[in-house]
């Protein structure tokens, strides 16, 4: 199947989970540039390996290569894309996963797998990452996952008041080797109270 087709889908193809206003569903190669995006858009303080470097890797072909080998991976949720199910607008990503960014901070004991939710800046501010962070939190609940964790840099308060927002708490907190920051641990417990998002079609 050549890029033309893998991309030439109904908007609704593979939905994961859906809330309102979103789809949560596999990327396709042809959004590598909302992906490439988004590492562009990465405050300065984050960490170089999480930034587009000198020889401005990664590339779009880099990440379309990415996607593609995601495809391939089975089980779990990982990381769907966000679109906007009015648009048809890809705007970022949220779901989980194990051994993130962030896997260094969990420690020894790995309680849970990590949340990890990135939007493009002009989406930010309109509750998707709420909308989003719920619908996976409860597939979380749904398929048996007692607790869930996140990692967030102690100067990105966007981040840890959408934690909060989703019932997360700090349990723990470290500085990186090297690091200028502290990177907090932030856990939640998924308790009766959450429902479960229909499932895409």
């Amino acid at each position: 199947m050549g890029m033309e087709d893998e991309d030439a889908v109904d908007a609704r193809d593979g939905v994961l989970l859906a809330t309102e206003r979103l789809w949560l569903r596999p990327w396709r190669p042809k959004e590598a540039v909302v992906l490439r995006a988004l590492w562009a858009e990465r405050d300065p303080r984050v960490p170089p390996h999480r930034r587009i470097d000198e020889d401005g890797r990664p590339s779009l072909e880099d990440l379309e290569a990415s996607i593609r080998r995601q495809a391939h991976r089975p089980g779990g949720l990982g990381l769907p894309a966000l679109e906007i199910r009015a648009t048809g607008e890809v705007i970022g990503y949220c779901g989980l996963v194990e051994d993130g960014p962030g896997a260094a901070a969990l420690g020894d004991e790995h309680p849970g797998p990590e949340l990890a939710v990135e939007l493009l800046r002009r989406a930010q501010g309109a509750g998707y990452a709420t909308e989003a962070g719920r619908a996976v939190m409860a597939w979380a609940r749904g398929a048996g996952i007692p607790r869930l964790q996140a990692t967030v840099w102690d100067w990105n308060y966007a981040s840890r008041r959408l934690l909060t927002r989703l019932g997360f708490v700090e349990t723990d907190r470290s500085r990186p080797a090297g690091a200028e920051h502290e990177m907090l641990v932030m856990t939640a417990v998924l308790g009766e109270s959450l429902t479960a998002p229909s499932a895409g079609p």
